[in-house]
């Protein structure tokens, strides 16, 4: 049997290695304890007493463990590389079939058995594979001896120079020479590590100047006879614990300029001049600026010579220049300075460096209260830099809705000292007495309520730290619902959506996941998109002109079509691409205009119809794809399901009495397009061209499917017939991709009244895809020509403020497709127009508060607040 020869010689070299690793890892454990030293240079510091001493050791524990392993190594046979890749295969083939018939060997049928017994071991020894050896070694070293080495050796590796190892050589053969060339020294200067300044050899520097960091090391080596070289020095200043100038080694740190000499023969004399580490510094290089969430953004320069370490930045109350009126006429509760570390940059040369100190201390204490404001900077000789505290009022967010800021007050007052807690307690019960027009909703009330009764709990007992905290929380979280409403709460939900599916997109999410993901994303965007309509404060005719060139204008239908594709594409596997719509996405949410589809700003322009209408023939032609893969589904067993292919199923027919009610799952077939879809039951006969269970008629019959894509067909038709005339390349491509449609329509509806399903499924799916690029590139064509599609002339006239009854509201005013409102009546009268909205809907929100009026009326004032 030749094809065992590979796995056979493969294992056995895998049985070598596995005996080499289990009976010599004590070798090159030795080993690799014996270089670690070495490496690191050991034998050049330690006496020469220690260096043959362990030298000798190290010989003899080399010699121990090559004997040790020697004699527990054995060859592995051939026999053995066989047996192993035998008990690796289920049933021992290759034993089986060296094995002999013992009994019936006179009788045929017994005969043939043994040899059909034969015929299938022999076949299955071609499944032999090579065994992998075993190399693994914990039951010979428990304690993990051979790891410890192999630490020691690729530290030393990190840290040392293998040339070092060449020093042994010098060591034992160099002896002789030294006596004959008489005394020599050597020495180095090692500055500190922070300055990254290479190590010196002085024996190859000259006489003369010698430049060195201040705290360099020196370290001096004299050799031969004792006394015949001397050092003397006097940039250390040592004054104590020195000891003998001849002493064979002698080590010290440069702490001032001075000489270095080495006298004897050979001597040499250097002037060193000691480089001091000059202090870092730190300026500002322009005044804080901060945006109205409270953000600030402080630039600042740091430099040193040798590199900046760290740095903070410490904001201090400056108490002498607090206006201390109402909440701050008291003396404060001890506030400790307010510390922040300064950024670094994480790659690059820290020698000079301009950075920008960004935080966000709205819910401090200090924010909006007079501060000083200092930076400080520290080397890495640990000495520090600072600049002049610098007078300044610490920026917070700003709040614009009145009762808001009131709320923010007293939770300044309330974190400036406990004794302030009755105050501020008295202060909301006042501001709260009578809430109708203050409140946006009841929740934001009870919270308030929640607060106060809070306070009164410990108004006689006082306020301890945590329920201190715990009320300034509430008093935020208040305020930020005040001022931005249920908006924020929807704007987080929605941006926490969006990170979640592209988190499923990087790790490759099953399409369960996907689905649901896209679903949390379709039901957050609703909801953000309806309160942004809500909360919408009024403008007038020129904001509204100027947003609608700044923003961008897009429907539900298209935001819808958007998110479709999104998941079309992950669920077949194009992430790239997914991603980049997912970030077009997310600018539109950020920039967007709403402009909804069924809203009250009248009929929709050609072009949005247009859309709507491709958009509806898409979602029928999916569906119609999902009815034509289930009927091919259907012609196949359920044991046969999933292992045709396409283009087979007109080789076969369907078994009557299918189950009713039968599914089929589904994988990716080849030219759906990633949609999937899922089989129907069939009509209780069990045959095809009955009923279905769904009420859809006539679906399984391919004739009334081909009607059905006719149908589809001859919609398309009209539908391309008014299009809007729109220029560009954008628009003819847009055509062309429509027309491609149509064909691929023509040939499914063909394909449906021969019969051939899979054939049929094809070219839905490039119908679709035809469609959906053909809708990208419209609705491109039309942001292209905003204002210049032909057949408007009837409409830009009344577009233009000419009012027609037709498009005019209950109130008198007029609707159209640019977003404008307008009458030719003065209804607010001639006053400020933004200043009475505000006070009719103060009004009604007013009324709605009112608990005498009649529900019926309450219920149409809180359906007038969440309309406007």
């Amino acid at each position: 049997m030749r094809h065992l020869r590979f796995p056979v010689v493969a294992t056995r070299v895998g049985m070598v290695a596995e005996q080499l690793v289990r009976a010599f890892w004590p070798l090159w454990t030795v080993v690799f304890l014996i270089l670690a030293p070495l490496i690191m240079g050991w034998q050049d510091i330690a006496p020469l007493e220690v260096f043959w001493g362990a030298s000798v050791a190290a010989v003899i524990a080399v010699l121990a463990a090559f004997v040790w392993g020697a004699r527990r190594f054995r060859v592995p046979s051939e026999a053995a590389a066989l047996e192993r890749v035998d008990a690796a295969m289920p049933g021992r083939p290759i034993a089986a079939v060296a094995d002999t018939q013992a009994i019936g060997s006179g009788d045929p049928a017994s005969e043939g058995v043994w040899q059909a017994h034969m015929q299938r071991m022999a076949e299955r020894t071609k499944e032999a594979r090579a065994v992998e050896p075993d190399l693994r070694v914990s039951d010979r070293d428990p304690y993990g001896l051979r790891f410890i080495a192999l630490l020691f050796f690729v530290a030393a590796l990190m840290f040392g120079s293998l040339f070092r190892v060449t020093s042994v050589g010098e060591m034992v053969g160099g002896s002789e020479q030294t006596l004959a060339t008489g005394p020599v020294w050597e020495g180095w200067v090692e500055p500190p590590a922070y300055t990254g300044r290479p190590s010196i050899y002085l024996n190859d520097v000259p006489a003369g100047d010698l430049r060195v960091p201040e705290g360099s090391q020196v370290t001096l080596r004299l050799y031969g006879e004792v006394g015949a070289l001397t050092v003397a020095e006097t940039v250390s200043g040592r004054v104590d614990e020195i000891g003998s100038a001849s002493d064979a080694q002698q080590q010290f740190e440069i702490t001032q300029s001075g000489t270095l000499t080495i006298d004897g023969d050979n001597g040499i004399s250097w002037d060193v001049t000691a480089l001091e580490d000059t202090v870092p510094e730190v300026d500002l290089t322009g005044p804080i600026e901060a945006d109205a969430m409270g953000e600030l953004s402080q630039p600042f320069t740091a430099f040193d010579d040798y590199g900046v370490e760290f740095g903070t930045a410490t904001i201090t109350l400056d108490l002498a220049q607090v206006e201390r009126r109402h909440g701050l006429a008291i003396d404060p509760d001890p506030i400790e300075p307010l510390v922040l570390d300064l950024p670094m940059p994480f790659t690059g040369d820290r020698t000079q460096f301009d950075e920008f100190l960004i935080d966000n201390l709205s819910k401090h204490p200090l924010a909006n209260l007079p501060v000083t404001l200092q930076f400080e900077v520290i080397d890495a000789a640990e000495q520090t830099g600072m600049t002049t505290a610098e007078p300044m009022i610490l920026p917070g967010r700003r709040f614009f809705q009145p009762f808001a800021r009131a709320i923010i007050e007293q939770r300044r007052d309330l974190m400036w000292s406990k004794a302030n807690a009755g105050r501020v307690n008295q202060i909301l019960r006042a501001v709260s007495h009578r809430p109708e027009g203050l409140f946006s909703n009841e929740t934001t009330y009870l919270r308030l309520r929640t607060i106060i009764r809070r306070l009164d709990n410990f108004e006689e007992v006082g306020l301890t730290d945590d329920v201190q905290d715990e009320i300034v929380e509430a008093l935020w979280e208040l305020a930020v619902q005040l001022e931005d409403g249920r908006l924020a709460d929807a704007r987080e939900r929605l941006r926490r959506a969006q990170e979640r599916l592209a988190e499923a997109m990087r790790n490759g999410a099953s399409d369960e996941e996907i689905a649901e993901l896209m679903q949390e994303l379709r039901e957050a965007t609703d909801d953000y998109l309806r309160m942004l309509a809500e909360e919408a404060e009024p403008n007038d005719g020129t904001d509204q002109a100027d947003n609608g060139q700044q923003g961008q204008e897009m429907g539900m239908d298209e935001l819808q079509a958007l998110m479709d594709r999104i998941e079309e594409l992950m669920q077949e596997g194009r992430m790239a691409e997914a991603q980049e719509l997912m970030e077009q996405l997310n600018q539109m949410m950020e920039n967007m205009r709403v402009t909804q589809g069924e809203g009250g700003d009248g009929p929709p322009s050609p072009g949005e119809q247009s859309m709507q209408d491709l958009a509806d023939t898409l979602r029928e032609q999916e569906e119609l794809s999902d009815d034509s893969f289930s009927d091919l589904q259907e012609q196949f067993g359920p044991g046969e399901q999933g292992q045709q292919q396409p283009g087979q199923q007109g080789q076969q027919g369907q078994e009557p009495g299918t189950q009713p009610g039968q599914q089929g799952n589904q994988g990716s077939e080849p030219g759906q397009g990633g949609q999937q879809g899922q089989g129907q039951g069939v009509g209780e006969n069990g045959e095809n061209g009955e009923q279905r269970g769904d009420g859809a008629g006539g679906e399984g019959d391919p004739r009334s499917l081909a009607d059905r894509q006719q149908a589809l067909r001859n919609e398309l038709q009209r539908q391309r017939d008014g299009l809007p005339n729109l220029d560009g390349e954008a628009g003819e491509t847009a055509r062309r991709s429509l027309e491609r449609a149509d064909n691929a329509m023509e040939g499914a509806e063909d394909a449906l009244r021969e019969g051939d399903l899979a054939e049929a499924i094809d070219r839905q799916a490039e119908a679709m895809d035809a469609l959906r690029n053909g809708m990208r590139e419209l609705g491109q064509a039309m942001a292209e020509n905003q204002n210049a599609e032909p057949g408007q002339g009837s409409e830009q006239g009344e577009a233009n403020g000419r009012p027609t009854p037709a498009q005019r509201d209950p109130l008198g005013r007029e609707m159209g497709n640019t977003g404008q409102l307008g009458t030719d009546q003065e209804l607010l009268g001639t006053g400020d127009i933004n200043r009475r909205a505000e006070e009719l809907l103060d009004e009604i929100r007013r009324r709605s508060a009112e608990q005498q009026r009649p529900e019926i009326e309450r219920d149409y004032l809180r359906r007038l607040l969440d309309q406007f």
